[in-house]
């Protein structure tokens, strides 16, 4: 048996003993070690996707964590592996995937969504979704690697070069690893955030932040730039007026990059987009190339993740975690950490998922 936090109706979580079965072809059992809980596994945990999401559901995609054994016609992986996992399973026969845009399958497995995810302390997942992680590497840092990639991937849709003024609405977790990329591109970076806590953390990583209450921010843009305006925008907020600042934010020809996923319609100014011939990008998921550059970045600290952790607490005090996210403002990343073997009757204090 193995410990798991399975959501079960909206709010509602438990912590149960689960059935750990052997890896089967192709598969893969892990170990996980550190379990971040991101925005959407809040969604989730609102009841906002029920009609998605098949209860109970154990949830998590941003993980790191060790083989523990691995199935039949595996190769190339051992125990004692430090990973952590792409968590998409897509069918390769849709239109998207005979396009080369697996990553946006259009009948997608999004692992901790729509199966199984990383809140426990067994995971067996196809050996396909492993990237390597260095052992140089500590595991809390690398639980970070999947929103890195997502930031990586959200850069790249955008097309961001080095010179190019951006600025991202939006200072949460995703938004600060979105500047710390672009940055990282050669570009100069202005983050908007409301939260003064938020704001100090984008500070001490270098970034310059932005209180959308207390400063005109397109004033200020205007003045940066030289009255050129900014070459991209990121929306990451979700909410109304982030969209408008961040339309209200670009020059001629600037591109504005949707990652945020908003609930419900916005009005957007589509006359400033004609005026200023401006483009949309949709950016959703990543690809392994992503995966594998932010894994680079944050193992050489151009991505700082060890100052994006709020707090690790122990995968039974979940419950707690996800109510401390919803206050929002003074907490950025908390991870779960599943390595505490105390309730768990299968593995011990040396197993190779009580590692870091």
């Amino acid at each position: 048996m193995t410990l798991a936090v399975r959501y079960t109706s909206a709010r509602t979580l438990d912590t149960t003993s689960t059935p750990s079965a052997p890896p089967g072809p192709g598969e893969v059992e892990l170990a996980p070690a550190y379990v971040g809980i991101c925005g959407t596994d809040l969604h989730i945990f609102h009841g906002d996707m029920d009609a998605r999401v098949h209860t109970p559901a154990v949830l998590g995609h941003e993980m790191s964590g060790r083989v523990v054994r691995v199935g039949p016609d595996v190769e190339g992986w051992r125990p004692g592996d430090a990973v952590t996992v792409m968590p998409l399973r897509w069918d390769d026969t849709c239109p998207a995937c005979r396009a080369g845009h697996q990553h946006i399958c259009q009948h997608l497995d999004f692992i901790g969504i729509d199966s199984p995810g990383a809140m426990q302390q067994r995971w067996t997942v196809p050996a396909a979704t492993l990237v390597r992680l260095p052992g140089t590497l500590p595991l809390d840092r690398a639980a970070l690697v999947e929103p890195t990639a997502v930031a990586v991937h959200d850069v790249g849709r955008a097309g961001v070069r080095g010179g190019e003024r951006v600025v991202v609405v939006g200072g949460g977790p995703v938004g600060v690893l979105i500047a710390l990329v672009a940055r990282a591109t050669g570009a100069e970076v202005r983050v908007v955030e409301p939260s003064a806590h938020r704001r100090l953390l984008a500070e001490a990583m270098g970034l310059t932040a932005w209180d959308p209450a207390a400063v005109d921010v397109p004033e200020l843009v205007r003045r940066w730039t030289g009255d050129a305006g900014a070459d991209v925008a990121f929306e990451v907020s979700g909410a109304a007026g982030g969209v408008d600042t961040a339309v209200d934010v670009l020059g001629v020809r600037g591109r504005l990059c949707l990652v945020a996923i908003h609930p419900r319609p916005r009005e957007v100014d589509l006359h400033r987009f004609f005026w200023r011939e401006l483009t949309l990008v949709g950016a959703r998921l990543y690809d392994r190339s992503d995966f594998e550059k932010a894994v680079a970045l944050v193992a050489d600290g151009t991505v700082p993740a060890e100052r994006l952790i709020s707090k690790v607490v122990p995968l039974t005090e979940a419950p707690a975690a996800f109510d401390a996210l919803e206050g929002g403002g003074d907490v950025m990343k908390i991870l779960l950490d599943c390595t505490d073997c105390t309730d768990c009757t299968d593995c011990t204090d040396d197993a190779p998922g009580a590692a870091v």
